[in-house]
């Protein structure tokens, strides 16, 4: 549905090395490209997330309301998501869950990043 996600960051290299890169790992969301001031991670014909400094020079301002949320292939690797999110300083926004004001089957969980971005792992399958 998407192409590409942006996530603003200070300090881009540090915070995709130290929280990003844990965060993906156990999602098997792979590394693209690592340069100044930007990392990317995903597919580079899929879907992509891009942890960069703003275009505009000015700082990182996390949306209020806004997140970004990254499809899990089970509950579980939505549980290691969570736990490696907050093991690389991430803070807890909703632990792993059942969430069935959504629908039945929705298990999520939501962290904040260093810098104050919401993100979150979930997981659709009732198997999961």
């Amino acid at each position: 549905m998407f192409s590409h996600v942006t996530i603003g960051s200070s300090d881009p290299n540090k915070v995709a090395a130290e929280f990003y890169g844990p965060m993906f790992e156990v999602l098997g969301i792979p590394l693209m490209f690592e340069v100044d001031g930007i990392v990317a991670y995903g597919d580079p014909a899929g879907p992509k997330t891009f942890v960069l400094r703003p275009f505009d020079g000015g700082a990182p301002v996390p949306g209020n309301g806004g997140h970004v949320a990254y499809l899990a292939k089970s509950r579980a690797q939505v549980d290691a998501f969570y736990a490696a999110a907050i093991a690389a300083g991430g803070t807890d926004e909703g632990p792993p869950g059942l969430r069935p004001h959504f629908h039945a089957n929705y298990y999520g969980a939501y962290v904040r990043d260093p810098e104050g971005n919401k993100i979150q792992a979930v997981c659709h399958s009732k198997n999961g």
